[in-house]
């Protein structure tokens, strides 16, 4: 327990905190939160919502579409390191099952959101319909906590279960950027994106290893890694995350196309892996500064998103959550037992068909990422509060999968 309530307070305890507070305040006085949220820290400016010809940089935007920015770059280096490296968790046959089983996982929510809008009458149906991508998010941190809690810390359905959170996140990350723009596309932006990525490797990558090569001591290599350290890469991600901005895709997804572009090593040792901590290469060392500033943000987070009045609880929030604890364990376990059965790609070692349904049920705790969906999927107002109480009640999903974990006779495994 005391690893366990160490891994919480390292990841996630600030953002439960920030979460719990807004909740509080938009409850006691909403108005003084409400006014909070949307301080205006510099009207007129280069960076900021689009309204009437110009930008406002509010603290709103400041917290969810600039430094949110930094959450999902170490979420992108943990998928770009599963696909990328010969051993990544993403690649090769051991992959399939999980890859099958995320696909069911986000199909299954849609499925039972958009069935029970469509059940509940087409005027909800058009209120919430924007709203389906909501449920297909895990939240990667709290299910690797109620993972390891149901089934131990080495039970082979926790690394299936991370493999398909990571998955997950990919295609999240697909979906934010294809079906929720932030302005009218522009997409000749990108190219200042694609530049920037291209630029920093090649520059600062590609050519110092290219002139390096047979000299054992590596003198450019070492010389750009002493002397520029992060900021080249630093610089290009301001570059890439202006063009997304620009481009009318979500500013938070900016810093994407420059972590394949920043050294890194070569084999992982999966997400928050401490022997990552003793890698020293460029990508692993800036995942860890960014460790204590990506806290701060992640508590801003929850303080700005998750205040929402408990009188606004309607449709969206129980088809959001519906959809998480409904659609998710059915998809994952039907898709899962597809591809472990019928098409025979088998499951790990030591994990049960049966612990499809529990995974599943862990996996329908959605909250950080669903809350950031919720915001970005509608416009400010009730609809847009009541699916973001959804993703905040999928807590429940913990407490349903200790009890499903108890009634298939999980058995736990330590390390």
């Amino acid at each position: 327990m005391y690893r366990v309530w160490n891994f919480l307070t390292s990841y996630s305890l600030l953002l439960i905190i920030g979460a719990l507070a807004a909740l509080v305040w938009a409850n006691t006085n909403a108005e003084s939160y409400h006014h909070f949220v949307e301080f205006v820290i510099w009207d007129n400016a280069p960076i900021g919502h689009l309204h009437d010809g110009h930008r406002t940089l509010t603290l709103h935007y400041l917290v969810n579409d600039v430094l949110m920015a930094m959450f999902f770059a170490i979420a992108a280096k943990e998928v770009w390191e599963a696909v990328i490296l010969e051993k990544g968790s993403l690649r090769g046959r051991r992959a399939a099952t999980p890859l099958f089983a995320t696909l069911g996982g986000m199909l299954g929510p849609i499925v039972v959101f958009l069935g029970l809008a469509t059940v509940m009458g087409s005027s909800v149906y058009t209120a919430v319909a924007n709203g389906w991508a909501i449920p297909t998010a895990t939240d990667i941190a709290f299910s690797y906590l109620v993972g390891r809690l149901v089934f131990g810390a080495g039970h082979p359905a926790v690394r299936f279960l991370l493999l398909l959170a990571i998955a997950d996140d990919a295609a999240g990350l697909i979906i934010l950027a294809l079906f929720y723009p932030s302005a009218d596309l522009a997409p000749q932006w990108l190219l200042l994106s694609l530049g920037a990525a291209i630029g920093v490797f090649v520059l600062f990558n590609w050519l110092p290893r290219r002139l390096d090569a047979g000299k054992q001591e590596r003198p450019n290599s070492t010389w750009v890694r002493n002397k520029l350290s992060f900021w080249p890469y630093a610089i290009a991600g301001c570059l890439s995350w202006y063009g997304f901005m620009r481009s009318g895709i979500h500013p938070a997804l900016g810093l994407l196309p420059i972590v394949p572009a920043i050294p890194h090593a070569d084999r992982a040792f999966g997400i928050f892996a401490e022997a990552e901590e003793h890698l020293t290469d460029l990508l692993n060392t800036m995942e860890h500064a960014l460790k204590y500033p990506v806290e701060i943000v992640l508590f801003f987070f929850g303080l700005l998103n998750a205040g929402v009045e408990f009188s606004f609880i309607g449709p969206a929030t129980w088809l959001v959550l519906l959809g998480l604890l409904v659609g998710k364990p059915m998809g994952i376990f039907l898709f899962g037992w597809i591809a472990a059965r019928p098409l025979r790609l088998g499951i790990p070692q030591g994990m049960r068909i049966l612990d499809l349904v529990v995974v599943g049920c862990v996996a329908a705790i959605g909250f950080t990422v669903s809350l950031f969906v919720a915001s970005v999927a509608f416009q400010a107002g009730p609809v847009q509060d009541a699916a973001k109480m959804g993703a905040l009640f999928s807590f429940a999903a913990a407490g349903i999968s200790m009890i499903m974990g108890m009634l298939l006779r999980v058995q736990k495994q330590a390390i």
